[in-house]
């Protein structure tokens, strides 16, 4: 094996391990956020209110926008991440409404 393929797998076994641990942030990320919306869904269910608040979800798809570009992320890609998480949240007060 050539020292440029030893090198090569040396790298990639390096970006890999650092993707693994990416993967775990954001396992345990996503978790520790819905554990603060399922608290705010209580709250809005025990107080009768929507499970959704259309002008916020508006001001978090911009910051997060905002926050992609500063990051160099692909805006529409973040904008589509957050639709997806608010989805789910929003899914998950519908919930305690029922």
């Amino acid at each position: 094996m050539s020292d440029a393929v030893t090198l090569a797998a040396k790298l990639l076994k390096e970006h890999r391990d650092s993707i693994d641990r990416l993967d775990a942030i954001l396992v345990f990320t996503l978790a520790e956020r819905f554990k603060h919306t399922r608290a705010v869904g209580k709250l809005k269910a025990e107080h009768d209110l929507p499970p959704s608040d259309p002008v916020r979800e508006e001001q978090q798809i911009e910051r997060l926008e905002r926050l992609a570009t500063e990051a160099d992320l692909d805006p529409e890609f973040a904008k589509e991440f957050l639709n997806f998480i608010i989805s789910e949240v929003i899914r998950h007060h519908k919930k305690h409404k029922e």
